[in-house]
């Protein structure tokens, strides 16, 4: 392979970094330019819509919540491990087996290990006696 190929092998990441630099600014710049501007009292109440705000902004959320999120993305992730092993397991593309399976079950054994934490402590639990 020559080096004039090289080159030219690099020109499409070259146009992908431009864009993906350009398009940001260009995009808000647009909006800017296009978008309605309104300069009323209403604009800068709590709700636009017109309805009167009732009771304090601040509300205190239940720790649960939280706990009940963090647990939701820490088992979202795993569904997003799982899917490219059982891709290349399926494949079989040169990847040993047993290496795989055994990877595999580590690493959900973790994954339960963190569930079994979670309702031994209650987390899972929404409302707490």
């Amino acid at each position: 392979m020559s080096d004039s190929n090289i080159v030219y092998s690099y020109i499409p990441v070259a146009v992908f970094l431009v864009v993906s630099l350009l398009m940001p600014p260009m995009t808000m710049l647009i909006v800017k330019l296009l978008s309605p501007r309104s300069k009323g009292a209403e604009k800068y109440s709590t709700y636009e819509s017109g309805s009167v705000p009732t009771g304090p902004a601040r509300i205190q959320f239940s720790v649960e919540y939280y706990l009940y999120a963090i647990a939701f993305v820490l088992f979202d992730i795993e569904v997003l491990f799982l899917y490219p092993w059982a891709m290349i397991y399926r494949g079989n593309t040169g990847v040993d087996t047993t290496v795989a399976v055994v990877e595999m079950l580590v690493f959900i054994f973790v994954l339960l290990f963190g569930y079994a934490f979670l309702w031994k402590k209650g987390a899972l639990k929404w409302m707490k006696n």
